[in-house]
């Protein structure tokens, strides 16, 4: 959610802190601070400004005015208290001579602000977040990392905070718990950031910090110990990526661009996983005693991610003849999951730091599920803490809407159910291969998609002024529709819903009426003709219709529909991977028509980091 840099160095810091600080608002926001050292001064000089980060940046002259090589920003997304100037982050303690940034929610914040209330401190903000400075200076005594530890083991909840204090101007704090915080390895310099993106063009060499841990910045390097204050040593990793994959590249906007790297995005992948007509999984733990009494699948995920596991449960149903079940990461917690050493727990994430489905994988894994998790970014907390990882491999996703890392997620769990089944030997050899090589097809069919975008920006000028749409479809097609459906109401803020489309005379069907839009998603030819007797249902009562079949298939639903969007043949178990393509360009399209920021939606953040 929120963004967080911090550097400490030989340059001036200020505008490095905004630098970073920019490649940070994907994530969403609705203020902006930076807290630096003023040295002259020997104190903390705090600047904020609710709104883009941009009016920050123009009232300090782009950092210009801050003199300093020592500095904290950050980027907030409102959780306690409205944005304004004040709720904006650094939040400072009341001698003004501790500042603290912070991403997450301290869930015992109300207490622990009644106890300081009660002690004579005064506060200024709203925000969970002062509690934090205000603690912290509570129980300091001029050692600030040991008042940043006492202070810690009083607070529940997620956090990754960055922590300055002026009596240790040569020092930054760092800590972290359920919340995302990388620490920058430089040369005479050292950085902290919610994400790699924001500090990747000073340096490439990174630590991911664990749960629980504190560490201390300086200019020589950087130190971390435990929740224990023991002396820890983290692994320092190279990110392989280069600069320009986070850049627009000459695209008007980062969805574009990622829409239009998706095939070479399934390239990587998928092609070093196929060899030799055979699917390979490196160091796979899966083993075959372990699938031989495998009783049942959970997939557990958030937003766009769970869709993927809708259309992964009825592949992994169909191929392997196992029980799945879809959870929200959200609601896994609390549903009183049958999980047991025989169960098989997918766990789905982009970014390897969504929360909600964090919490589900540790009660997962507690029941003794196998924790098998999909992600993008490499050595993130998912990752860390699962038995075994597919990465996706898709690069850096900068828009709030995804798109390729639905895609690479929804190939890479399609092609593990395809190895699955032929471990279990539940898959036909015809099958097995006719599969295999559909998904060596796939990119190449994709290119074949994104040609023919200019049709899909003509169907978008058509019904980009609709206030109100519904998608349609069976099976594979209504999981579809729900990513679909997804896609355009967050970037174009039109209400939308997927429905299956079996469903519509058990209260649906009120809802249509003269000029309503409705896609229909016929691309799972099993259930054509179930489809286009929904298509015929819902004309009959004065809707617009804008199909999505395949090309066998166009001809036939051009006779109903009022207008037809196609992609090519491909085997079923890939029908998705093709057919959310161009429900993410029409989505893309119609946002643009309607004059809407895409690359950051409203209200929205990339990585969803609190409960």
């Amino acid at each position: 959610m929120c963004g967080i840099v911090g550097y400490i160095g030989q340059e001036q810091a200020a505008p490095i802190l905004l630098e970073g600080l920019s490649r940070l608002e994907y994530r969403g926001y609705d203020s902006a601070g930076v807290a630096v050292f003023d040295q002259a001064a020997g104190t903390l000089a705090v600047r904020k400004a609710k709104g883009r980060l941009q009016v920050l940046s123009d009232q300090l002259h782009g950092g210009a005015d801050l003199n300093s090589t020592a500095g904290v920003g950050h980027t907030r997304w409102a959780t306690h208290g409205a944005p304004s100037d004040v709720n904006s982050h650094p939040q400072v303690s009341r001698s003004g001579r501790i500042a603290v940034v912070h991403n997450g929610i301290i869930e015992n914040y109300a207490a622990l602000k009644t106890f300081l209330l009660d002690q004579g401190v005064p506060f200024t903000s709203e925000t969970d977040t002062e509690v934090v400075a205000q603690l912290i200076e509570y129980f300091y005594e001029g050692d600030i990392l040991s008042a940043v530890g006492r202070a810690l083991r009083r607070i529940q909840g997620a956090y990754a905070l960055g922590i300055l204090c002026a009596d240790f101007p040569d020092q930054i704090i760092a800590a972290r718990k359920d919340s995302p915080l990388i620490l920058g390895h430089g040369e005479g310099c050292s950085f902290l950031a919610s994400d790699v993106t924001a500090i990747l063009r000073h340096t490439r060499r990174v630590t991911y910090m664990e749960d629980g841990d504190l560490a201390v910045l300086t200019r020589e390097g950087i130190t971390c110990c435990n929740s224990l204050m023991q002396p820890v040593r983290r692994k320092v990793v190279q990110v392989d990526w280069e600069v320009d994959a986070a850049e627009k590249g000459g695209y008007e906007h980062f969805m574009f661009k990622e829409i239009m790297e998706q095939p070479e995005a399934l390239r990587r992948c998928l092609s070093p996983r196929i060899s030799k007509g055979e699917i390979i999984f490196e160091d796979m733990a899966l083993s075959k005693d372990f699938l031989r009494r495998m009783s049942r699948i959970y997939i557990v995920a958030c937003g766009s991610s769970y869709h993927v596991g809708m259309v992964g449960k009825y592949h992994l149903e169909r191929l392997t003849r196992r029980p799945v079940e879809v959870a929200l990461g959200s609601e896994f917690r609390y549903m009183d999951p049958i999980v047991d050493q025989h169960t098989l727990v997918i766990v789905i994430s982009q970014s390897g730091e969504t929360l909600d489905t964090m919490a589900a994988l540790r009660q997962a894994r507690q029941l003794g599920g196998h924790i098998l998790s999909i992600v993008n970014v490499v050595g993130s907390s998912i990752a860390r803490e699962s038995d075994q990882v597919l990465y996706t491999w898709a690069g850096p996703e900068i828009a709030v809407a995804t798109t390729k890392a639905y895609t690479t997620q929804l190939a890479l769990l399609s092609l593990l159910a395809l190895w699955l089944a032929r471990e279990l030997g539940t898959v036909s050899q015809e099958e097995y291969r006719a599969a295999l090589a559909a998904f060596q097809e796939l990119p190449g069919k994709l290119e074949q998609v994104l040609a023919r975008r200019d049709d899909i920006q003509y169907f978008a000028s058509k019904y980009f002024n609709h206030n109100s749409i519904f998608f349609i479809g069976r099976n594979l097609d209504y999981a579809l529709g729900l990513e679909g459906s997804l896609k355009l109401k967050e970037i174009s803020y039109i209400h939308s819903e997927a429905y299956a489309s079996g469903e519509l005379k058990h209260g649906t069907i009120s809802l249509i009426e003269e000029g309503t839009l409705v896609v229909a998603l016929g691309a799972y030819s099993r259930l054509f003709p179930k489809v286009m007797s929904n298509v015929l249902e819902v004309k009959s009562r004065g809707a617009g219709v804008l199909a999505l079949t395949t090309q066998t298939h166009q001809e036939e639903m051009a006779r109903i529909a009022d207008a037809v969007m196609t992609i090519p043949e491909i085997h079923e178990l890939l029908l998705p991977c093709l057919g959310v393509v161009p429900l993410q360009l029409f989505a893309y399209y119609v946002a643009l028509m309607r004059g809407c920021d895409i690359d950051k939606p409203r209200n929205l953040a990339k990585s969803v980091t609190v409960e």
